[in-house]
């Protein structure tokens, strides 16, 4: 994923989600912030695959009922403890390789570009 400012590298999973969102690409779309959560609604269509709530930072997943592409690297208003929760099940897809913390600079409604690399 890249920013005007950035570039990020995720390292997907082999699940069928993930192998669903890289035929998918490239893609362009607008973030929304969630606490310290990304996420942008993406052209795939599936439903859950593993699902669960609590993340763990850097994990990258996919939210069915939005389809949309979700970062997490940090507390979200649904976090009770300070772990990445979403706010219902999502299916984890990968995780962002180097420091996921950085993706704090990425401001509500930033353009991201996603590409095959």
């Amino acid at each position: 994923m890249r920013t005007p400012e950035q570039v990020f590298e995720i390292e997907l999973n082999d699940s069928d989600t993930a192998n669903a969102i890289w035929l998918a690409l490239p893609l362009e779309a607008y973030v929304n912030v969630w606490g310290d959560e990304i996420y942008f609604e993406i052209p795939v269509e599936v439903g859950i695959e593993n699902g669960r709530t609590r993340m763990k930072v850097g994990e990258v997943a996919y939210w069915p009922n939005g389809n949309a592409l979700c970062f997490f690297f940090g507390p979200t208003p649904a976090s009770t403890d300070g772990t990445p929760t979403a706010i219902s099940d999502v299916s984890p897809v990968g995780m962002v390789l180097g420091d996921p913390v950085e993706l704090r600079k990425v401001g509500d409604r930033t353009k991201v570009v996603l590409e095959q690399m």
